[in-house]
């Protein structure tokens, strides 16, 4: 394992530097697809910030769902698996809540800028 730079810096100054230092010299199609590279690059970094919490916090709501024990694929597979047997549905205590801090999980890392992410947000505190 490195030390320093971390991925998470290593991202996000590959990420600086071309919005601060290469965007504003190119135009047209070339800056779309560099707009989409950036993009693609906080996304990134984003994951690797919140993954972690995340993932530990969806493991825990799962075990406490399921009441089994298993990484966070195995788990969600198996919350599947539950779901498509009929064995759990939204009326199972604690699905629903579930669900929604995992969307809303998921959206901080893939659109935190979206205007009804921001406004859940903003109930929720």
């Amino acid at each position: 394992m490195q030390d320093e730079p971390t991925p998470i810096e290593l991202t996000k100054a590959v990420a600086d530097f071309l919005r601060n230092d290469i965007t504003p010299l190119i135009s047209g199609h070339q800056a779309f697809k560099l707009r989409v590279a950036i993009n693609a690059l906080d996304l990134v970094t984003r994951q690797l910030t919140l993954e972690e919490g995340n993932d530990a916090t969806e493991v825990a709501r799962l075990r406490t769902l399921l009441g089994v024990d298993g990484s966070v694929t195995e788990l969600n597979r198996a919350l599947a698996e539950r779901i498509a047997k009929g064995e759990v549905d939204l009326a199972t205590p604690g699905l629903a809540e579930h669900l929604w801090a995992t969307t809303m999980d998921k959206l901080a890392v893939d659109q935190p800028n979206y205007a009804s992410y921001k406004r859940e947000l903003g109930r929720e505190g």
